[in-house]
């Protein structure tokens, strides 16, 4: 239990979403046995619902792992280019097999190396932004992810409630209190930042939502 929905309606979420086919299906197989972390079912629903809204031809992803997610938001974004970020040499093999293979590998480029380093140096501007990498660093890669962000585009940051553990100290486990505290920092940020809109939403791992917003909220402090 991830502590953030009841168990039956997680389920039952679940149940009702169309299943994945052909190599979507193969990856969330390889990524269970192999104990690789992709996004769950209902993160990757509404990630497609939310690339198909947006419509974003230039997407950043940050955290590749074997590149499920990067599909699911090319697939959606109706020949949208996909820049990821992943710093393991195994994954990028991996995610490049796969996207091959999915005929998606003139849409979607992956860049070798640490995120916290790569960000600075990209000079293009993004309409999406997926944030889903070491989630006690999202604080280091926030400023550069809103510097990349064009008004009016979309920063989505995964697994920000991390098993309920942000929310509530009961949940917390000890060797887990860093990572907690970094991540209640990052979510007090984005709420406040005067840049962005956000929401926080009890989805999957918890996701949080961000708008650019096109001027400044004067209500803002």
């Amino acid at each position: 239990m991830n502590n953030i929905v009841n168990e039956a309606v997680e389920a039952y979420i679940r149940d009702v979403l169309p299943k994945s086919k052909g190599v979507l299906k193969e990856m969330e197989a390889y990524a269970e046995v192999n104990h690789v972390p992709i996004i769950h079912p209902e993160v990757a629903k509404l990630l497609e619902v939310l690339t198909k809204i947006h419509k974003p031809q230039q997407i950043l992803e940050v955290g590749t792992a074997i590149g499920y997610s990067a599909m699911i938001l090319c697939n959606a974004s109706d020949q949208g280019q996909l820049i990821s970020i992943e710093r393991r040499t195994d994954m990028i093999e991996k995610a490049a097999s796969y996207i091959q293979r999915a005929g998606l590998e003139n849409q979607i480029r992956i860049l070798y190396g640490n995120a916290e380093e790569i960000l600075p140096t990209i000079d293009q501007k993004f309409d999406m932004i997926f944030l889903d990498a070491a989630k006690g660093q999202y604080m280091e890669f926030l400023s550069s992810c809103i510097h990349l962000l064009r008004e009016g585009g979309i920063l989505i940051s995964d697994n920000v409630l991390y098993k309920g553990m942000v929310a509530s100290n009961e949940y917390v486990i000890r060797r887990k209190k860093t990572i907690v505290k970094r991540m209640r920092t990052y979510l007090d940020y984005i709420m406040d930042h005067t840049s962005l809109t956000s929401c926080l939403l009890p989805v999957g791992d918890g996701i949080a939502i961000s708008y650019k917003n096109t001027e400044v909220n004067l209500c803002k402090k």
